[in-house]
């Protein structure tokens, strides 16, 4: 390999991620609700001649929902309005095969609008998916027909449920060799979510946001934002989306490339784009409702590991919960998700405050530098100059401090296991080698170390006593701007 080869570190800096990418990336944590004739049936996949007289949860609560979903610590739902059997969450003027003639409310119910008006009501952002599979169309497979049909379709539930934070797709067509066979206009899809929901991120078979492999929460060592623009055709491509009907599909760790955007991994791409990763994964085995894996919803604690090592490495936790054929969510998820909501605030209740110093530098809040703050923690008044904790501006040191650092002053022996870090990234990914390190009594340990941040990094490590940590920033592809640092009390 050439050193020309390996792009230069201003290159790779200046790739930078759009407000929609921003926005989407500061949710951190939102759910899938898989619901539909799949949750009548007992299927995971659909035959698409289902009769839409199975479709009647009685009891179909979209607040009970929300409600779970926010106290898990979640930001946002994204409901599954059509599967791949067709049937639409929505009353489509496109088919009859909705819930329009349906029993449920007597044919004038909608569940998109029901949990639409739910999520907005718990101040959770709301987003749609769409499956470009549809078993039950007759025109699926002719072609331009086809794709008219489901631009139509995506045009109604653009317009009619207020603001999407995403529209999420995959590329799943398990009509087979001897099936039907569709080219899905992607273009023409991304077309027309721009023009109506400029706003919306697209995952997972999109441009904004990339899948990271798998559907088993598995996620890189390493997640970088900055990487090649061919990534974006992965998941278009239909053989990369299940094709098996059962629950074994959520629980392969299937990533063929663990290094995507070192600089060694980048040499030879010059097409370089944001494109962050999405970790999601079930909490059951499967997507769908089913009563017997009530006995098999995930525990708290790998869910909470989960999380740590998404939302704490760069990527973004997309956790599906299933209604049950009543409409409900069942009592071992909701108590899963209180559970593991718990755990989350515990993560941040521990927080401690503390004096920092920095090595050179000066804060930046918007285009102003102001001079360097002392102190900062959640359970401090935000210092009017810098909040490293809660995110107002950011630090940098000077361009020319071979050795820039932070160091937290205890004061006296605390037991710390983790520190929280996080870049400004709407300056881009910098950093590429952090070490942290405990002092106490004079004698210095390696407490954790990190080749990427991004957007946020959950550092853990065995429960150390120190009374001062040090984080090194060794190497970095631009000046490093931190706009988050919080250590962590052992609980």
């Amino acid at each position: 390999m050439a050193a020309s080869d390996i792009p230069t570190a201003a290159n790779l800096a200046a790739v930078r991620p759009t407000d929609r990418q921003l926005r989407w990336q500061a949710l951190e944590f939102y759910a899938f609700i898989h619901f539909g004739m799949n949750t009548m049936t007992g299927r995971e996949w659909g035959l698409g001649d289902e009769s839409p007289s199975a479709f009647d949860p009685a009891n179909l609560d979209a607040d009970q929902w929300m409600s779970a979903l926010a106290r898990a610590g979640m930001k946002g739902a994204i409901l599954t309005a059509k599967h791949h059997d067709g049937f639409c969450l929505w009353p489509s003027r496109l088919t009859q095969h909705s819930v329009a003639t349906s029993p449920w409310q007597g044919g004038q119910g909608d569940v998109v609008a029901e949990a639409a008006s739910a999520a907005e009501r718990h101040g959770l952002a709301f987003g749609i998916y769409l499956s470009p599979w549809d078993r039950s169309e007759a025109s699926y497979g002719t072609g331009e027909p086809y794709n008219d049909f489901f631009v139509a379709q995506l045009e109604e539930l653009l317009t009619n449920y207020g603001m999407l934070f995403s529209v999420w797709f995959d590329g799943a067509n398990g009509e087979g060799a001897d099936g039907r066979h569709q080219v899905y206009d992607w273009e023409r899809y991304y077309a027309t979510i721009r023009k109506l929901q400029p706003d919306a991120v697209i995952n997972v078979c999109g441009p904004d946001v990339r899948w990271c492999g798998n559907e088993a929460g598995h996620t890189r060592q390493d997640e970088w934002s900055v990487v090649p623009r061919t990534l974006q055709d992965t998941e278009r491509i239909a053989n990369q989306s299940q094709h098996v009907d059962d629950g074994t599909f959520a629980r392969l760790v299937r990533s063929n490339e663990e290094d995507l955007g070192s600089r060694a991994a980048l040499a030879g791409y010059d097409d370089l784009i944001w494109y962050p990763a999405e970790v999601n994964t079930s909490i059951r085995p499967g997507w769908f409702y089913h009563q017997a894996e009530d006995i098999r919803v995930r525990d708290v604690a790998e869910l909470f590991s989960i999380y740590r090592s998404s939302v704490g490495g760069n990527s973004a936790f997309l956790l599906n919960v299933p209604p049950t054929p009543h409409g409900l969510l069942a009592a071992p998820d909701v108590a899963t998700l209180a559970e593991l909501g718990d755990m989350i605030s515990g993560l941040r209740d521990r927080t401690i405050a503390a004096e920092i110093s920095f090595s050179s530098g000066a804060v930046v809040e918007g285009a102003t530098q102001r001079s360097v703050a002392r102190r900062w923690g959640s359970d401090l008044p935000p210092d009017p100059t810098l909040d490293l904790a809660n995110g107002t501006g950011w630090w940098q040191p000077d361009e020319d401090d071979a050795a820039a650092s932070i160091t937290v002053n205890l004061g006296s022996d605390t037991v710390v296991e983790a520190l929280i870090l996080k870049e400004e990234i709407s300056l881009g990914q910098r950093l590429e080698h952090v070490v942290v390190s405990g002092h106490r009594g004079g004698a210095t340990a390696i407490l954790a170390e990190a080749t990427c941040v991004g957007y946020q990094r959950i550092l853990t490590f065995p429960p150390a006593n120190v009374d001062a940590v040090t984080v090194e920033f060794r190497q970095a592809r631009d000046t490093p701007a931190i706009a988050g640092l919080r250590l962590v009390r052992a609980g």
